[in-house]
C-alpha cells in the first residue's frame, strides 16, 4: 500500500522525540503491508471521526489516517500523537 503524508502529520512527527520518530517510521513500514494490520490494531474511528481510521505505534501513540479512493489503495496519514490526537 502506498502512503501519503499530510503536512500536519510531518509537523507533528518532527516534534516527537527521536526514538519515537524511529518507532513511528517502523510502524508505517509495517502498515504498508496489509498482512500486518492485525498487529498494528488498525481500526475505524467513531463519532465525528467516523470517516477516519487509526493504528497503534505503541501503547500511548496512534496514527490517524484515511483511505484514499484510488486503485491501488492509498492511505493518507493525517496525524500522529497520544490519545489527544483524536481531539485535533
Amino acid at each position: 500500500m502506498e502512503v501519503v503524508y499530510a503536512p500536519k502529520f510531518i509537523r507533528m512527527l518532527k516534534i516527537l522525540p527521536h526514538a519515537l520518530q524511529e518507532e513511528v517510521i517502523k510502524k508505517i513500514e509495517l502498515f504498508k503491508n496489509k498482512d500486518h494490520h492485525r498487529h498494528l490494531n488498525v481500526h475505524k474511528l467513531r463519532g465525528r471521526l467516523q470517516e477516519q481510521y487509526a493504528f497503534s505505534v505503541n501503547y500511548a501513540y496512534r496514527i490517524v489516517f484515511v483511505y484514499l479512493p484510488t486503485k491501488p489503495k492509498k492511505a493518507y496519514l493525517i496525524a500522529v500523537g497520544d490519545h489527544d490526537v483524536y481531539d485535533r
